[in-house]
């Protein structure tokens, strides 16, 4: 638990579910183009939103956007439909954190629920002056959060082999 600037961070080991976040809204005119389909923008900065609280409560504190390592628009979103985000923490680095968040659009006239995005975003942990601070690690307790710690990991090397890469051509 954050103190003050003057305290201590408990880096004990959290599980998955310490740091999950649902949330849930309502596509309304002001999401949606003329056609009635809802804007990528807003569905990634809900994506966004669900994600950060999710990386806060994981870090114990303020956390910031780093990546947008991915994001998958699977179906469309319509205007009237019921947006539901699912995020939670995938794996704890040193001061970062990835997340994963599936969203959902549920009709409320017919009641059908459709896998609309998927995306993995990176955020790294900040202290009262803004700077990177260390993070709790995470404890993967079922199959399914213990594999999607895996795959973190492997996106997190791909990253960083990617970043070295593009590093190298610029000096090359």
């Amino acid at each position: 638990m954050i103190k003050g600037s003057s305290g201590s961070l408990d880096l004990t080991p959290k599980p998955v579910a310490a740091s999950r976040v649902v949330l849930a809204e309502i596509m309304q005119v002001a999401d949606a183009n003329i056609a009635g389909n809802v804007h990528g923008g807003t569905i990634m900065k809900l994506v966004d939103n669900a994600a950060g609280l999710a990386a806060a409560k994981h870090a114990g504190g303020l956390a910031v956007t780093a990546v947008m390592d991915e994001m998958s628009f699977l179906e469309p979103v319509y205007l009237g439909d019921v947006v539901t985000l699912k995020a939670s923490v995938n794996e704890a680095f040193t001061t970062s954190i990835e997340v994963g968040v599936r969203v959902e659009s549920e009709s409320l006239s017919t009641g059908e629920v459709t896998h609309t995005s998927s995306a993995y975003l990176v955020f790294v942990a900040v202290d009262e002056h803004g700077r990177p601070r260390n993070v709790p690690p995470l404890r993967a307790e079922t199959e399914d959060e213990k594999q999607r710690q895996r795959e973190a990991r492997l996106r997190r090397e791909a990253r960083l082999a990617r970043k070295k890469a593009i590093e190298e051509s610029r000096t090359g």
